[in-house]
């Protein structure tokens, strides 16, 4: 069994799509005002589902978890870098060198960890 879909609960999932549109350089496969999901290539889903929604239940809080671009080059971890500083996303840890290469964490707009990093 392998996972291939990841939810992440947001404010607004319509603004969450027009912030991960950008991101991702492609549109929502599905969008409704209380959920918003993305389809990759890989068979992998990311879904954005409002903590307003009637069916959202949860008595968790934080964001101790992140998900990960993964790249074999450091040049790759770099460009995306300065391209989504350029688009103004926010970076929550700047480029540095970790045990598994160079990395960086960016913020999506309701404090969800994006990790950069090489695929070591």
């Amino acid at each position: 069994m392998i996972p291939n879909l990841f939810i992440l609960y947001v404010k607004d999932p319509i603004v969450s799509q027009v912030f991960y549109e950008k991101l991702f350089e492609c549109k929502a496969a599905t969008a409704f005002p209380p959920y918003v999901a993305f389809t990759f290539e890989n068979g992998i889903s990311l879904a954005l589902w409002s903590i307003h929604a009637d069916s959202f239940v949860s008595g968790g809080t934080g964001h101790k978890s992140e998900f990960c671009f993964m790249y074999s080059e450091e040049s790759k971890v770099r460009d995306t870098y300065q391209k989504w500083k350029y688009m103004g996303v926010e970076i929550e840890q700047e480029p540095m060198k970790a045990a598994f290469g160079l990395t960086f964490v960016a913020l999506d707009l309701d404090g969800h960890r994006i990790r950069v990093c090489l695929d070591n």
